[in-house]
C-alpha cells in the first residue's frame, strides 16, 4: 500500500513563510543556481571537500569578477547550495545533489533546453489549451509533430529525459509481459524502438509492430534495421487522434509506455476505444506510466506534478502526468478493467494490464 501524498499541511510557520519566499524570488533562484552550476562556482567549491574555500579564491578560478562570484555565492547560501563556516563556503548536500544526481541532473538540462523559454506561456497555454511555449522551439501545433527536428541542445535534453524515465523500468517489466507467451506484440507510440528493441532482443520470436507518426516511426525503423530485426517487424505510420484511423488487428499484447499520458482525457478514452476494436477477448493491454499520487516519495510526485506544466506549455497544452483516480476512470468508460497493477516499478513507473470486460 503506498501512502497517501500531500494530505497533511505539517510546515511549521517559519518553515513555510521561508518556503513561500523561494516562491516569490523563484526566477532569481533559478537564475543564480543555473549560473553557480554553468559558470563552474559549485564545481570549484565542491573540489575544495572540507577545507571549504574563500569568495577570492573562487573568483580566481574563474572569468567571472569578484562581485559576480560573491553575490551569486551569498545567494547560494539563502537557496541551499552551500553553506558557510566564518568566510569558507561549502557544498551543501542540495547542492551536491543538483550537480551529481543523475535524475536532477537529466530534469535541470530539460527544464533549460526544452522548457524554460516558454514556461510564461503557462496562463495562455491553459485558456488557448495549445502549447503556446513550443514556438520557442519551432513552428508546430504540437511537440509531437516536430520532435525529430528539434534544435539542439534541445533535442538531446528532450530524448535524454524521456528515456532516462522509461528505460529504467524495461528490464523488470519484460518478464512480466512475456509471462503468457506472446507471439506478437503491438507498440503504440514507440518513438526510437527502444522496448521494440528490448523485446526483439529478449525473445528471438517475437514479432513487433510500432505504431506512430512518420519522424518518430523513421528513426525507429533505422534502429531497428541496425540491430537485423527488419525481418521481425512492421512500422504503421498512423495518427491515433485521427478518427477514421484504426489501429491493426491480431497482436497478442498491445503495449503503451508514458504514451497515453500525451493526451487530454477525452483523447485517452478515443485511443483505448481504438484499442478496444483491435483487440478480442484474448489480447492484453499493458500500460506503462508514472502517476503521481503512486509515488513513494513527495520529491518524485513533485517532479511529475512540475512536469505536468511541459505538456500544457511545450508539448500539446492538454495532456499531463496523471493522478491514477483520473486515469483508472478513462479506463473504464473505454470498456477495458485493470486484471493486474505493478507499482514502485524503476524510477516511480506503474505498470497496468488490462482486458476488455
Amino acid at each position: 500500500m503506498i501512502k497517501p501524498l500531500f494530505d497533511k499541511d505539517n510546515l511549521k510557520a517559519l518553515d513555510a513563510i521561508s518556503h513561500a519566499h523561494l516562491i516569490a524570488f523563484a526566477p532569481y533562484v533559478w537564475e543564480a543556481s543555473k549560473l553557480l552550476k554553468e559558470e563552474g562556482i559549485l564545481h570549484i567549491v565542491e573540489k575544495a571537500n572540507l577545507n571549504g574555500i574563500t569568495i577570492e579564491a573562487v573568483a580566481n578560478q574563474t572569468e567571472m569578477s569578484l562581485y559576480g562570484v560573491r553575490i551569486l555565492l551569498e545567494a547560494g547560501l539563502g537557496i541551499g547550495l552551500v553553506y558557510r563556516k566564518i568566510d569558507h563556503y561549502f557544498l551543501s548536500k542540495t547542492g551536491h545533489f543538483f550537480l551529481n544526481s543523475p535524475s536532477i541532473v537529466v530534469n535541470y538540462n530539460f527544464m533549460r533546453d526544452v522548457c524554460y523559454k516558454g514556461a510564461e506561456t503557462l496562463g495562455e497555454s491553459i485558456k488557448n489549451s495549445k502549447p503556446e511555449g513550443l514556438k520557442t522551439l519551432g513552428n508546430w501545433e504540437t511537440l509531437y509533430e516536430g520532435l525529430s527536428e528539434f534544435p539542439e541542445p534541445a533535442k538531446k535534453s528532450w530524448f535524454d529525459f524521456d528515456h532516462f524515465y522509461s528505460d529504467n523500468s524495461f528490464d523488470d517489466i519484460l518478464p512480466v509481459v512475456f509471462n503468457s507467451n506472446p507471439k506478437s506484440i503491438l507498440d503504440i507510440g514507440g518513438n526510437t524502438g527502444k522496448w521494440t528493441l528490448k523485446c526483439l532482443n529478449y525473445n528471438e520470436n517475437i514479432e513487433l509492430g510500432i505504431v506512430d507518426l512518420a519522424g518518430q516511426l523513421r528513426v525507429a525503423k533505422e534502429n531497428i534495421r541496425e540491430a537485423g530485426f527488419l525481418n521481425r517487424f512492421k512500422p504503421y505510420e498512423i495518427n491515433v487522434l485521427v478518427p477514421e484511423n484504426n489501429l491493426p488487428k491480431g497482436y497478442d499484447i498491445i503495449w503503451m509506455s508514458q504514451f497515453l499520458d500525451c493526451f487530454s482525457d477525452q483523447e485517452i478514452i478515443s485511443i483505448l476505444e481504438k484499442c478496444h476494436e483491435a483487440a478480442d477477448e484474448n489480447t492484453r493491454i499493458f500500460i506503462n506510466e508514472t502517476f503521481w499520487d503512486c509515488q513513494k516519495y513527495e520529491a518524485s510526485a513533485f517532479a511529475l506534478q512540475m512536469t505536468s506544466l511541459y505538456f500544457t506549455t511545450m508539448a500539446n497544452g492538454n495532456s499531463q502526468m496523471y493522478d491514477s483516480t483520473v486515469f483508472f476512470k478513462l479506463i473504464d468508460k473505454a470498456g477495458f478493467e485493470i486484471i493486474n497493477q505493478y507499482d514502485l516499478i524503476g524510477y516511480g513507473h506503474t505498470l497496468l494490464e488490462l482486458k476488455k470486460k
